[in-house]
Formats: structure tokens, sequence, C-alpha cells
């Protein structure tokens, strides 16, 4: 990237650096016009508009599932806290990974709506569930019966929260664990789109005909506004999540507006489109940082995150250019010895370009 001149002094074009979150990317023109489109006359409330027909409509082909039922809300929170909701029972337990997002990002939401259940935590490389834990936690729940939570349902994060991608063949020996104990599998897919784009198979096989009742289908950060879909493959469900979701706050009045971008989302496989460029994003940003010396990946780049660690001297030349970023865990602190290594998240969204890499990238380098 070339320089520009202002009063014979070299300045840099003013770049966003940020790499904070997927959420502090903009929309995509195409939900703005989606919502546009929407906003002419009348229509139904609550669901009943022609966007959300055709959306359900979508989602069925691309899913390859004639009877799924699909609602919206406007959270990651309450798709995967209602979701959990209609899966449990106040006294289960919900099998999840340590550092899944129900457990670290949402306030205590799945216990919340679940009224009581309690998160059983799993370890795993990469924040992947490792089976063998899991069928050892399985195993060991309610051994004094009444007087212990009860086995419940799993829940897979796909991507997960250090941005690792569960294959379908992963995904599925984890819910055959589940269901040999009759048990049933919920999928956090805030990011979805990125892991069906990064493994290019079908969006069947990596959830229901890998043993997922209930998919949490992000929207919000990959381009939409305020639009997560729920995905129910067991349709006896269906009403209980529709009851849950208007006793929570979510069953929205002017519903179109979700509708709409949701129909315009799965239009010509745009989900996937925007996701494709999130992770080209994140795979740019990870070559350039593995080439500047002292700087490590800490988990494999398989999705739109990029989690390194570098000296602190740059992450100050960074914060000093106005890079956003979080330091990864947020515990450490950019005081301090300049040589020591921190750890970091760096988060591509579909709307990144090659100039932000490029430039962030020669801040770490000094350059």
């Amino acid at each position: 990237m070339s320089p520009t001149k202002t009063c014979g002094i070299s300045l840099w074009r003013i770049i966003d650096l940020n790499f904070a979150s997927d959420n502090a990317g903009p929309a995509a023109p195409e939900a703005m016009d989606a919502i546009a489109r929407a906003n002419t006359g009348y229509a139904g409330s609550y669901g009943a508009d022609a966007w959300m027909e055709s959306a359900t409509s979508k989602f069925r082909e691309v899913f390859e599932s004639p009877d799924a039922a699909v609602y919206l809300v406007a959270t990651g929170t309450a798709a995967n806290s209602l979701s959990l909701a209609c899966l449990s029972r106040p006294w289960s337990a919900i099998y999840c990974h340590r550092h899944s997002h129900v457990e670290e990002d949402e306030c205590g939401g799945p216990e919340f709506f679940t009224g009581g259940s309690k998160l059983v935590l799993l370890d795993g490389d990469h924040a992947k569930i490792d089976p063998s834990n899991l069928e050892r936690a399985i195993e060991t729940t309610a051994l004094v019966g009444v007087h212990n939570v009860q086995m419940g349902p799993l829940s897979i994060t796909n991507a997960t929260e250090n941005g690792a991608v569960y294959s379908c063949g992963e995904v599925s020996e984890l819910t055959s664990i589940a269901a040999r104990h009759e048990l049933p599998s919920h999928m956090d897919g805030a990011r979805f789109a990125n892991a069906v784009a990064r493994l290019r198979c079908s969006p069947a096989d990596l959830s229901w005909k890998a043993g997922i009742d209930i998919l949490s289908f992000g929207g919000t950060k990959n381009g939409l506004i305020g639009a997560e879909a729920v995905v129910i493959f067991d349709k006896e469900k269906a009403w209980e999540f529709e009851l849950r979701r208007k006793r929570a706050g979510h069953l929205f009045s002017k519903h179109r507006y979700l509708s709409a971008q949701m129909d315009a989302y799965l239009e010509d496989d745009l989900w996937l489109k925007l996701a494709g460029r999130a992770n080209r994003a994140a795979d740019r940003l990870a070559k350039a940082l593995q080439a500047i010396p002292g700087v490590q990946l800490e988990h494999p780049v398989e999705a739109n995150m990029v989690f390194a660690s570098w000296p602190r001297r740059g992450h100050r030349r960074a914060a000093n250019a106005g890079a956003k970023y979080y330091l990864w865990p947020f515990s450490q602190c950019f005081e301090g010895d300049g040589e020591e290594p921190l750890s970091a998240r760096l988060v591509c969204n579909w709307s990144t370009e090659d100039e932000e890499i490029d430039r962030f990238a020669e801040l770490l380098d000094g350059s």
C-alpha cells in the first residue's frame, strides 16, 4: 500500500484496523437492501409474512429437511438458551466445553432459561470436546440418584470459541455417545457458516445427519442485523420453542425485518459467500503473522479467527496506531517487559480488507 502526502509528510491513508469481533463489522449490503424492500406497505406480524414463508422454505431446502421448523430471534444468547431449554429439564446436566460460548459469554442465560440446568464443563484441545471426556462425564452423572443432577443434552459449538472447526465425523462421534444414553444434541452455530464454508460440506451433513436435534444458526456475526435462526429438526419440540420464545420476549411484532434479512441471507448462498470472505481474510492474516519473527499461532486457523502471541512491544505499536483486538485472556496487560509475549484474538469479518491485514502485519513487524 502506498502512503499519501500531506504537507510534505508521508501518512498512511486512514484504514480501519479492527479485529475485535465479527460483531463490529458492518451489515452486508444485501441485508440492508432486504430491509429497505420489506419496508413498504403492510405485512403480517409475528412471523406471518411472505419473507418468513420464503426463508423457511429455503432453510428446508438448504438443510434437506422438509419438516424442519424455523424460528427467528434477535441474539445468539436467546437462540442457544431457548434451544437448550427445549432439550433440558431444571434438574438436567448440559454437557459443553469449558470454553464454550454458553459457559463463558451468556451471563448464565442457559441456566436461567432452563430453570436451573447445570453446565457440566468438558475439556479438549482448541475448545473441541474430547469424546472420552464426554463419555466419562455422562457415565458419572447421577451416581447417587436423586441427590445429583440427571443426564441431559450435549451442546457443541461449531466453529469453536478458539476458531477450530468440528468435522462431520467429529460431530457424529460426539452425538453418537449422547444418543447411546438417549440424550439429545444441540449445536451453537453462531459461526456455523464459517464451519460449512471451511469444510465445503453440506449443511445437512454437519447438522441433523450428524445427530444434531436443534441448531442455533448465526446471522449477526456474518453480516445481518440482530437476526439469528433456530432450526429444529425434532419437530416435536417446535411448539414448546414457540411458547418459550414468546415468554422470553423474542417474538417480534414487526418480524418482517428479521425475515427479510434471513431470506436474503439464504438467497444464492450469500451466507456461505460472506463466511468464505471472512475465512479467507483470516487465512491471509495468519500467513502474514507467521512470517513475522516472534509470532506464534496458538490454535488452528479454521474459521475466521486467529489466535496468536507476539512480544508486548508489538502490541503497543498496534494499539498506538489504533488497532483494535482483544488480549486473550483478558488478564494480560500492555504494561511490562516489551519482550514478553502476550496472546491475542483477532477476528475477521466479511468486509475485512487486504489493506487492513497487511498494515496490521507491518505494525507488528516494526516497519
